[in-house]
């Protein structure tokens, strides 16, 4: 909608600053010339926007100019307030900044909208983490974070899986990610992961660093993502689920249901130990055919768990 891309040209431009058409285009997935028009349009309507031209050039807006929010639609508002997370505002010590800003948010919102904004509050609550996760301790975290804001280089003592477990590490943190209730740094050289609540010691340098101008955090992440993925599970095994039973990750189904309703796929798996564990616990929910190793691992597993119990089975059955 052409009032809703106005909007976020004047946004866009009032946080950012100058910003070039294409720019503007590549941020609102629209053409050059669509920017070309929404300016006029703009400067038309008595917004002080100037154009440079130049190598430097891009549009701006004139100093000290400042637009309330009074463009948000309903939708808008009430994604806005769902998507505030109180718990990692508060783990990163922004919780009073946050409640302070959606106060502000608030307060400029036209009555109707206003109230959408809070039935979404009072309806919905976003907690990421599962049930039986528990909470980490992440003490360095307001510290972590301010040197991810300010560029500035971190010397920690840092605990890792394998040995040597303590181990001295410099980072140039280039940003956090909440992760499933875990927050982990991107850091260079690299750059690479590291989780927070496994930093034990922290000194925030003098030392400055300059991150790659061609480094995006969001994109980055979910190549690590894949990327772990594909290192993960780098095995298959062919089995039959049950009608209802899911794995928790894709799987490759091949052809339709039975008659009992049970699905042949082939399920990507970390390696045969993990596998043997995992299909056990879905019990008569699934059948493994293949890897013929893997197979003949649970038949055993099944068997000796059917002498120990036998005798309170048939104890049971009497």
């Amino acid at each position: 909608m052409k009032s809703s891309r106005l909007v976020s040209i004047l946004l866009l431009l009032q946080t950012r600053g100058r910003m070039t058409a294409a720019q503007l285009a590549g941020e609102l997935e629209v053409s050059v010339r669509t920017v070309y028009r929404d300016v006029e349009a703009l400067a038309a309507a008595g917004v002080p926007l100037y154009g440079d031209a130049g190598h430097a050039g891009g549009y701006r807006l004139l100093d000290g100019y400042r637009t309330r929010l009074t463009g948000l639609t309903t939708a808008e508002a009430e994604a806005l307030f769902l998507a505030g997370a109180p718990g990692p505002a508060a783990d990163l010590g922004l919780g009073p900044v946050l409640a302070a800003a959606r106060l502000k948010v608030r307060a400029a919102l036209p009555a109707p909208v206003r109230e959408h904004a809070d039935r979404i509050s009072g309806r919905f609550h976003l907690d990421a983490p599962g049930w039986y996760a528990d909470t980490d301790a992440v003490p360095w975290l307001p510290a972590v974070a301010d040197a991810v804001w300010n560029d500035r280089v971190l010397d920690v003592s840092y605990r890792r899986w394998r040995e040597p477990t303590d181990v001295r590490r410099r980072l140039e943190p280039y940003g956090l990610v909440l992760k499933a209730g875990r927050w982990y740094v991107v850091a260079g050289p690299g750059p690479r992961t590291f989780r927070v609540d496994q930093i034990l010691e922290l000194d925030v340098l003098e030392e400055e660093f300059t991150r790659p101008d061609s480094f995006d955090l969001a994109a980055w992440w979910a190549g690590h993502q894949r990327d772990f993925h594909q290192r993960l599970y780098t095995g298959r095994a062919v089995v039959r689920l049950a009608p209802g039973v899911t794995l928790g990750r894709p799987v490759t189904v091949e052809g339709p249901p039975d008659t009992d309703g049970w699905v042949r796929a082939t399920v990507p798996i970390e390696s045969l130990d993990h596998a043997h564990a995992e299909f056990l616990r879905l019990g008569t929910g699934v059948e493994v055919l293949e890897p013929t190793e893997l197979r003949y691992r649970i038949a055993r597993t099944v068997a000796e768990l059917a002498e120990r119990y036998g005798d309170a089975a048939r104890k049971q059955g009497d």
